[in-house]
């Protein structure tokens, strides 16, 4: 039995720690401050289409360091947002003898912010696909039980390796199916894929990934910011791999060799069988007025790393920047709403500087 401490108790993290729970293990949950008390008094409730149960964890706590403090934690896992990785990993590097962290969180870069803090032979890498939303504080429902993840070390050592299994097989027998990777890039840059569609432009256009897909212009940039990120990863040796149910190494020399009038609608079919009509993620953080989003670790993440090689990547930055710009208040959002024109403008603004510095 391995005391595990988790930290985030939204969808993903409420349900992983209930189900490391069932199996056995100490669970340490860190939470908001305004939601200790509920998470104290009622737990960890999971409804899915199997069957409704709650379990109690060993403690809730307000912060990592409390969290490690009070005893000695042998794994930390991070499901929280890519913009509140840098805090956890100021905590970490604090600690004497910091814990394992498996991090579960989506985008490129959370790694290499907690492997900059503990070292790359103590972090792990996620992901996975399962349908999950909120409830209520500490209560979660499992849309449709298609329980997958995958699991890589950054840096393999054999306690890594070991701690690793280890939690693949308590999953395991949660239901979960575990997909055990060699290259950490590959899972988190494939991850990366399924979330960049039509995610960022759908928030800024207001509307469903089926509607942003049957549009020609919103839908030829959603193909071009694929094809973006492909060029990148092909760029720095990361190939994308079969994950989740999708045949990733089969669909992308699709999606890079035919013309867009094909991959448009296929990836459309992609992203709605995905998604349906429930609006991305980055679009409730628009509407809830959050003021960040994960998009520096998505389309933030291919433009950075396409300057890092060399690799032009309009679309992407051209996302990244209207996204960062309607939260900073700078672009009324009522700018890109309903006006994919207004988009494409900023994409070629993007290709005409590039152009610009290449003469340079």
């Amino acid at each position: 039995m391995r005391h595990i401490a988790i930290v985030g108790a939204g969808a993903i993290g409420t349900l992983i720690a209930a189900k490391l729970i069932r199996q056995g293990h100490r669970m340490t949950v860190v939470g908001r401050e305004h939601h200790l008390p509920t998470l104290r008094e009622r737990g960890l409730r999971v409804d899915a289409p199997d069957g409704s149960w709650r379990v109690m964890p060993h403690a809730v706590v307000a912060g990592v360091t409390e969290a490690l403090s009070t005893q000695p934690v042998d794994l930390l896992i991070v499901t929280v947002k890519a913009y509140d990785t840098a805090a956890i990993a100021e905590s970490l590097a604090a600690v004497a003898h910091p814990p394992h962290v498996l991090t579960l969180q989506n985008g490129v870069g959370n790694e290499e912010t907690l492997a900059d803090a503990i070292g790359p032979e103590r972090v792990l890498a996620g992901a996975l696909t399962t349908p999950v939303e909120v409830l209520a504080t500490g209560h979660v429902r499992v849309a449709r039980p298609s329980y997958r993840i995958g699991l890589a070390p950054v840096h393999s050592t054999p306690q890594a390796e070991a701690l690793l299994h280890e939690v693949g097989q308590a999953l395991a027998a949660e239901g979960f199916r575990v997909q055990y990777v060699d290259d950490y890039r590959s899972l988190k840059w494939t991850k990366l894929l399924m979330n960049i569609t039509a995610n960022a432009q759908a928030a800024l256009l207001g509307w469903p990934p089926a509607r942003v897909f049957a549009h020609p212009v919103a839908g030829a940039l959603e193909v071009r910011a694929w094809r973006e990120a492909l060029a990148v990863m092909r760029t720095l040796d990361i190939r994308p791999i079969s994950f989740g149910g999708y045949p990733l190494p089969l669909v992308t020399p699709l999606v890079e060799r035919l013309p867009l009038a094909i991959v448009r609608p296929l990836m459309g079919r992609f992203a709605s069988g995905g998604r349906g009509d429930k609006m991305p993620s980055i679009y409730l953080d628009l509407e809830r007025g959050r003021g960040k989003t994960e998009v520096p670790w998505l389309n933030g993440a291919v433009a950075r790393y396409g300057r890092q090689v060399r690799v032009p990547t309009p679309v992407n930055a051209a996302l990244d920047k209207l996204v960062a710009a309607v939260i900073a208040g700078h672009l009324p959002w009522s700018e890109t709403r309903d006006r994919p024109e207004r988009i494409l403008a900023a994409v070629r603004e993007e290709e005409a500087h590039h152009a610009s510095a290449q003469e340079d």
